[in-house]
């Protein structure tokens, strides 16, 4: 789980393992570690998530936490267009270091509505892109597991 501070990672990662939502914010220290066995057709795997503290630079975030992931959720704040930005920032120091590697990103905080302000073209041209993006809610769940199971799947095809 990487990007900016305070767009939804542990909520995100709480939501998907737990079924909870908190509305206190705790800022993430280092890094938090959590798995959830998930069973695709035949496949059943073991995710590990590592969900890293938010980062505003990628260069800041230890490199060694990203060796070995076969996969990589990226978030960005639906309602703050400048973590879209930190982002796509991440996406490519992460790209440098593991090319090919499974990524999507989560457009978080679906569920306001009236705050949202990453505009949908923006969206629509990093799926044009090849960027597997989907708007989530950790609050609701809008989005979470599909997000995870989307990016199991690619993970297990390799893309």
């Amino acid at each position: 789980m990487l990007g900016a501070f305070a767009v939804g990672k542990t909520s995100l990662v709480r939501q998907y393992v737990d079924s909870i939502f908190s509305d206190k914010y705790l800022t993430t220290v280092g890094v938090k570690i959590d798995s959830k066995p998930v069973k695709l057709g035949r496949t059943e795997v073991n995710l590990i998530l590592w969900d890293l503290q938010g980062e505003n630079a990628f260069r800041e975030t230890r490199l060694s936490y990203l060796r070995g992931a076969s996969g990589h959720i990226i978030v960005a704040d639906g309602t703050r267009p400048t973590t879209l930005d930190a982002a796509l920032e991440i996406a490519a120091g992460v790209r440098d270091l593991h090319p090919g590697v499974a990524r999507v990103l989560l457009l978080n905080k679906a569920d306001l509505v009236r705050e949202w302000t990453v505009p949908k073209a923006a969206a629509e041209d990093l799926a044009a892109q090849g960027w597997n993006v989907l708007r989530t809610s950790a609050k609701s769940g809008e989005g979470v597991e599909q997000a995870f199971l989307a990016l199991t799947r690619m993970m297990l095809e390799g893309s």
